[in-house]
């Protein structure tokens, strides 16, 4: 076990809100047919979902004419604010969801982002607030669960977040935003054994990000592995990508040598 700085702990949480965050921006363009979850039960086109910077501010543009003709169109306003949370606009984000919600208060799909966006914006007890009305006991979603979980953990209530997890793994079993955001939370409860081995298992579902391949590498680097570190943050990525990996890898770690603190990237709302 490490010991994690309040500083430190603070870092790691912040990280892991991100990588949810993020999931919330690209992965929400399934429909309830495709998974029970209420915040991704709204289709997007492959218009709606940008990646470059010009992209995401061209979609911010399109929707945000469709919010401005219609602000009860909870699609409009959705779309609209995750455009503008990925430009780094979050306080315009949530000041659009947060309109949206008062017209649709029963939109499960806009709660959803209305909470993640509070949370990208720092509101977390807010954030919460709002997530615990985006789904029901008797039909809940893995996606708010885990963005529930990530917030829990930003706060520091690691327990509650992990019960958050759990509840969502029994309904997406192995499904690596997830277990990445449990195997952060055990991170920032200084259990590293754990938090390698919960990560490793994230990396290794089909579809997990990057991302999860860059934590597990902290993890590893964390405990002394350096070499199987450096190996895993290479894995699977273009030659750039992977020294810029490397770097960043060798960065935390010097750091966390030269200042006797452990980074921890904190858990992400956004699936």
């Amino acid at each position: 076990m490490r010991h994690f700085s309040p500083g430190t702990r603070r870092m790691l949480a912040s990280a892991a809100l991100a990588a949810v965050l993020a999931l919330g921006l690209t992965g929400c363009n399934t429909t309830n047919s495709d998974v029970t979850g209420s915040i991704g039960n709204i289709r997007a086109s492959a218009d709606d979902n940008p990646r470059s910077d010009a992209e995401w501010r061209q979609s911010m543009e399109a929707w945000g004419a469709r919010y401005r003709q219609d602000q009860s169109s909870a699609e409009a306003a959705i779309k609209y604010a995750r455009a503008l949370r990925a430009i780094g606009q979050r306080a315009q984000a949530v000041a659009v969801l947060e309109q949206a919600a008062i017209r649709n208060p029963q939109n499960m799909a806009l709660l959803g982002e209305y909470g993640r966006a509070l949370a990208a914006a720092g509101n977390l007890q807010q954030a919460l607030d709002v997530l615990s009305r985006a789904h029901t006991p008797d039909n809940p979603d893995w996606r708010v669960l885990n963005a529930q979980g990530a917030v829990l953990d930003q706060l520091g209530r690691h327990p509650e977040a992990q019960q958050h997890y759990t509840s969502a793994l029994k309904l997406m079993p192995d499904e690596p935003s997830v277990l990445s955001n449990l195997g952060l939370s055990y991170l920032l409860m200084k259990d590293l054994k754990r938090a390698e081995d919960t990560l490793r298992r994230a990396a290794a579902q089909p579809g997990a990000e990057p991302k999860v391949r860059q934590n597990l590498a902290l993890v590893v680097g964390l405990r002394g592995k350096f070499a199987d570190a450096e190996q895993i943050a290479r894995q699977g990525l273009p030659p750039e990508e992977a020294a810029a990996n490397v770097d960043y890898l060798k960065q935390v770690l010097a750091e966390r040598k030269r200042s006797g603190k452990n980074y921890v990237p904190p858990p992400n709302p956004g699936g």
